[in-house]
């Protein structure tokens, strides 16, 4: 049975008329049918199940798989001994390992239910299982004087930790398949205010890899409208708040961070929400703000949420660094017979240099001459005052999907981004970064309101999250909004994403022109 056959076996059917609720009431009821909280958790047990066995797979034959081409067909009689003058074959060995292994996967929750599908959590959690486990490992093998083969070790590891991460990455796109078709979500109803529900049910229903499916939402007295948006309609007030929740069967209650419910009611609205198996999800006014920025602290009873700023100092500055002088030098090295190529390709399809170079502003307003392959014909500066009116772009930003200043060569480089490989250089000059906010013309920069200066805080880049989310269909306020979660939340870990995603973007062509 899959797990959509499952979660489909579990429902029940609603009675006539479902017990009433008030969140003011000291004691919530028992609903009198199953709770549709059940469905969500079998198939939450069933895809667990199944990481579990994919989990178990994988680790299983990266160790098996080290020890065999680490010590070949007769792994199984090397030995090696402890300072207690024990020997142990190196099969029972690649046992332990497999069984740690799987064990601190678990215990880093791995497979939550809350981590899974969406976000780096659950890849952040394989990576600490699996590299903690073996430091652990490790320390243990040298405190016994254990005489263990490095390369064994030293193939199993990485072996293992890709293929778990490839394994959960196609889980993870198999599991957005079905979310996108509206298969195993959670149904969520929203209670706050109208313009905190509609903004967190805009956010939610823009990502729906998250499982998440907001099905109603339940308001403030004196609601005249009864559709928060075209899709959610509003069940009613807060004055009888569980028995809208029992009415439309939802698993998941979203309360916003607008809202006037007391104290009390909250508390005793999650104990409703327990006796139905359901789930109580606050969400706070904060938006735009990453994971590990944000650390909850119980004080007094009070869940208080302590927000870091961002950072980019330090450690951190020097790492990101780093990562652009190894990569601008090792790609420019590399790509050099590319960039001879398409430099004689530019100068044969039209008169003209074979690099454009733009003044842009960059990290704290500093200008600097960013470098490009010419797409335009060489006088395109002076014909961008006859085409303004034609402009396509979001507003701030001049673009046109036919423009014609766009040479016939130079629109098959920026179908494929090559006209910014050039932009390497500017890295390695440390004039950009290969992740960052897209630099800006200073005509730009003069029309931006106070607080999208804060796109200047960091160096600008090849490539952000502006490109891999759509690049020039986005609007200017959807591309801020980008540059800005870019600044206030950076990692390298999102660098990493990013620089994967770009890939994707390039090869689908999707708003580029």
């Amino acid at each position: 049975m899959t797990i959509e056959e499952r979660a489909r076996s579990s429902r029940r059917t609603q009675p006539a008329r479902a017990h009433t609720v008030d969140p003011s009431a000291a004691a919530p009821a028992q609903p009198r049918f199953a709770s549709p909280a059940a469905r969500v958790h079998r198939w939450q047990r069933a895809f667990a199940t199944l990481l579990a066995t994919t989990d178990t797979i994988v680790v299983a034959t990266a160790v098996l798989c080290a020890q065999f081409l680490r010590f070949g067909v007769s792994g199984s009689d090397v030995s090696w001994g402890t300072s207690l003058g024990v020997d142990i074959a190196y099969i029972v060995v690649s046992v332990i390992i497999i069984v740690g292994w799987l064990l601190s996967l678990r215990l880093v929750g791995s497979r939550d239910y809350r981590t899974i599908g969406s976000g780096t959590d659950e890849y952040k959690r394989l990576t600490n299982a699996t590299f903690g486990f073996f430091g652990f490992f490790a320390i243990m093998a040298f405190l016994l004087k254990a005489q263990i083969g490095r390369g064994y070790l030293l193939m199993s590891l990485p072996l293992g930790w890709v293929l778990l991460m490839l394994s959960r990455w196609l889980w993870r796109k198999w599991l957005i398949s079905r979310r996108v078709r509206g298969r195993l979500m959670s149904h969520a109803v929203l209670v706050g205010d109208r313009v905190s529900a509609r903004h967190v049910a805009k956010q939610i229903q823009s990502t729906p890899s998250a499982g998440i499916k907001i099905i109603g939402a339940i308001t403030e007295r004196g609601t005249t409208s009864r559709s928060l948006t075209d899709t959610i309609p509003v069940l009613g007030e807060w004055d009888r708040l569980l028995d809208h929740v029992d009415r439309v069967r939802a698993d998941t209650v979203i309360v916003t961070g607008n809202h006037s419910l007391t104290p009390r009611q909250l508390r005793e609205l999650g104990w409703g929400l327990e006796t139905r198996k359901a789930t109580l999800i606050v969400a706070p006014a904060l938006t735009d703000v990453a994971g590990p920025r944000l650390h909850s602290r119980p004080v007094a009873g009070l869940p208080l949420i302590h927000v870091d700023y961002p950072e980019l100092t330090g450690g951190k500055r020097m790492l990101k660094r780093a990562t652009d002088i190894v990569a601008s030098g090792l790609g420019l090295i590399l790509l050099s017979p590319v960039f001879l190529v398409i430099g004689i390709c530019v100068q044969m399809s039209s008169p003209g240099p074979a690099f454009f170079r733009q003044e842009r502003v960059g990290l704290r307003g500093r200008p600097f001459r960013m470098l490009k392959f010419r797409s335009m014909v060489a006088d395109a500066e002076k014909q961008l005052s006859s085409l303004l009116d034609a402009s396509e772009g979001n507003g701030v930003l001049f673009k046109m999907k036919n423009d014609p200043r766009i040479t016939p060569l130079g629109r098959f480089l920026r179908r494929y981004s090559l006209d910014e490989l050039p932009q390497l250089w500017n890295v390695l000059k440390g004039e950009m970064s290969l992740v960052g906010p897209r630099p800006p013309l200073a005509s730009e920069v003069h029309t931006y309101d106070q607080w999208v200066h804060r796109r200047l805080l960091v160096k600008p880049g090849i490539t952000g999250l502006w490109q891999v989310s759509g690049r020039s269909n986005l609007s200017w306020d959807d591309s801020v909004r980008l540059d800005l979660y870019y600044v206030e939340n950076w990692s390298m870990t999102t660098d990493l994403i990013v620089l994967w995603r770009t890939a994707r973007a390039v090869l689908g062509k999707d708003g580029a022109y």
